[in-house]
């Protein structure tokens, strides 16, 4: 039984498909590139892709498709199907599907979500959860193409309140050994802030910002004005380094951090996969269901990927 990865030759898939062969599972990268895909497949076509899922254990979609008949075609013959999305009304599509979907399965939200869970856990207070991306990625052009989509949008806060992707500051402290400096984030509508504030009934807020204060500011300034998004650079300034933050009231905190984000969303998209595998989910499932931050931590070290706290 194959594990399908759409996308499988993509900044993430590569690197999942990598993993899971590692793990000796195996694996089709599915993909429209006849030179690099194991599997010809064109997403848009539901029917070659429902065709493909003869001899399938669980499908993991890093394609950037957002198409809720995808998972909807996997849960009809009962095969997990996760995706790395953090697509807030995408994820709520996925949680209403009638079968095994698998979600919040990479960095953020993912290993952010574990975190936020084992903070939680043990001071049972409101969490925020700062997310520190590295603006100059190599591969981070659809991650980049993602974020400045959320300019000018609002979404809601878990005082009922409308909130505007990139505004409301707050400074974090990051730990030094995490090589990310302590700086000002903004609040970001990733998906798993909204699960957990249902699940803990405590507020739950996520915050995003780069490794540079520039590339943060911009983002702070676009968007007020989203229609100069034209003007903004596919490739920011800056490093590959990413850092993870879940803080609970008290000041305790759960962190990770590493280099190379769409390597990291892979390690625990893998992760989920065999997670997922051996579970057989029946319905929608986040990772924390299926997965705790100590289940990863040998993982995250063979990955050079620090934990601390």
């Amino acid at each position: 039984m194959n594990v399908l990865v759409l996308g499988g030759y993509g900044a993430v898939g590569g690197h999942a498909v990598r993993l899971l062969r590692a793990d000796g599972l195996p694996v089709l990268a599915a993909g429209r590139d006849r030179a690099r895909a194991d599997l010809l497949l064109d997403l848009s076509e539901v029917g070659s892709f429902e065709s493909a899922l003869d001899g399938v254990a669980a499908v993991l979609n890093c394609s950037g498709a957002e198409d809720i008949r995808l998972a909807e075609a996997c849960a009809g013959r009962g095969i997990p199907f996760l995706d790395i999305s953090a697509t807030s009304e995408y994820v709520r599509s996925l949680e209403n599907v009638a079968g095994p979907v698998v979600l919040g399965v990479g960095l953020a939200p993912g290993l952010t979500t574990l975190l936020a869970v084992d903070a939680w856990s043990s001071h049972r207070s409101p969490i925020d959860i700062m997310i520190g991306l590295g603006s100059g990625e190599r591969h981070g052009a659809a991650a980049a193409a993602w974020t400045y989509g959320l300019l000018g949008k609002h979404f809601s806060d878990p005082d009922g309140t409308a909130v505007r992707n990139f505004t409301s500051p707050r400074r974090f402290e990051v730990p030094k050994e995490s090589g990310y400096q302590s700086a000002s984030a903004v609040r970001a509508d990733f998906a798993d802030q909204h699960r957990l504030t249902r699940e803990f009934g405590v507020p739950v807020r996520t915050y995003l910002r780069m490794d540079t204060r520039l590339a943060t500011l911009g983002l702070s300034m676009l968007t007020r004005a989203p229609a100069l998004r034209a003007l903004a650079p596919k490739r920011m300034p800056g490093s590959d380094k990413w850092v993870v933050l879940a803080r609970a009231t008290n000041g305790s905190a759960r962190w990770a951090a590493g280099r190379g984000q769409s390597k990291a969303t892979a390690v625990v998209a893998a992760a989920a996969v065999r997670a997922a595998i051996l579970r057989q989910p029946t319905g929608p499932t986040w990772i924390h269901q299926i997965l705790r931050i100590d289940d990863l931590r040998d993982t995250l070290r063979d990955n050079e990927i620090s934990l601390g706290q």
